[in-house]
């Protein structure tokens, strides 16, 4: 029969062995890598994730995080080249490359974002303070953020830090010499927008007067041109009036008396004050428009003489 004492002494040993397992195993996440230190002395680096092993009750397990790591720079007043002041707010990404180092430089990533943001503050204002506020904002800035990038991952290596990326949110005057900025720029605009204007106009009226010139020169054209149509067409009526009074000197008579009639006596206020034995009214008088025969005088005798007969 078992005495009770051997099964007390079981179980306390299992216990034991429970407690030496348990204190000899550890966990690696996969977002994370472990350092391993004995009496506070590095032995070993786990950066594999899964279940390893270490001495019990003596080493110590330090978890460092192996994802990209966040900085956020406050903003930073740099000056320029070309002595203008910037503000400057810019962040980085980081990684623990080396836990070793790490530990042994920093021991914590409050320590390190510490002595990056640092760092990060003197790669800009080196950086941007050989170049232009003009390049800076506008010209170069992909590559200016490459350089400082470069620095700042050269000079993180010693601390077992590999800098992913270097970002410049927002470079920009400072607020008073922004105001001073923009009304510079605004009057520049406006100066701008006068010479075009003047611009315009000068020549707006080099084209109306263009315009009136060649208008002018083409209405005189025509002018000239009607003028001698006209002088044509006046010469080629009277040639067919000549013509026409060759042909029959009366008929032209009576059609020009027409004529004047027509035009003169319209249904306005003109009134003529003539004699009617006046030669414009002899067609009124005689259809032939000769003048009367005047009658023999009173006592004289004798017939009158004999119209000659009409030729058929």
């Amino acid at each position: 029969m078992r005495s009770p004492v051997s099964g007390i002494v079981t179980l306390i040993l299992l216990f034991i062995v429970a407690i030496v397992a348990y204190s000899s195993l550890f966990t690696v996440q996969q977002t994370e890598q472990a350092l391993v230190v004995r009496f506070g002395k590095p032995v070993d680096v786990a950066t594999e994730p899964g279940l390893h092993f270490k001495w019990p009750f003596t080493d110590t397990v330090i978890p460092i995080d192996k994802r990209i790591l966040d900085l956020e720079n406050p903003s930073q007043e740099v000056i320029a080249s070309d002595q203008k002041r910037l503000v400057v707010d810019a962040f980085a990404r980081y990684r623990i490359k080396d836990a070793l180092r790490f530990y042994q430089s920093v021991g914590s990533i409050q320590a390190a974002n510490l002595q990056l943001t640092t760092l990060l503050n003197a790669a800009l204002r080196r950086v941007l303070g050989e170049v232009t506020f003009i390049q800076v904002v506008r010209d170069e800035r992909e590559a200016l953020m490459g350089r400082i990038r470069d620095q700042l991952d050269h000079e993180a290596d010693g601390y077992g830090i590999q800098v992913v990326d270097v970002r410049i949110r927002r470079a920009d005057l400072p607020e008073q010499n922004s105001q001073a900025v923009y009304q510079r720029m605004q009057t520049e605009r406006q100066r701008e927008a006068a010479e075009f204007r003047a611009q315009g106009d000068q020549k707006a009226q080099e084209i109306r007067s263009n315009a009136d010139r060649e208008a002018t020169v083409i209405v005189a054209e025509a002018n000239s041109k009607g003028e001698q149509t006209r002088g044509e067409g006046d010469a080629e009526r009277n040639r067919l009036f000549a013509e026409a009074y060759g042909k029959d000197p009366d008929f032209f008579a009576f059609y020009r008396s027409m004529t004047a009639y027509e035009n003169g006596l319209k249904s306005s206020d003109t009134r003529f004050l003539l004699k009617p034995d006046s030669n414009f009214f002899r067609y009124f008088t005689n259809p032939s428009g000769k003048p009367a025969e005047a009658p023999p005088p009173v006592g004289t005798t004798g017939a009158a003489p004999t119209a000659p007969a009409a030729k058929p």
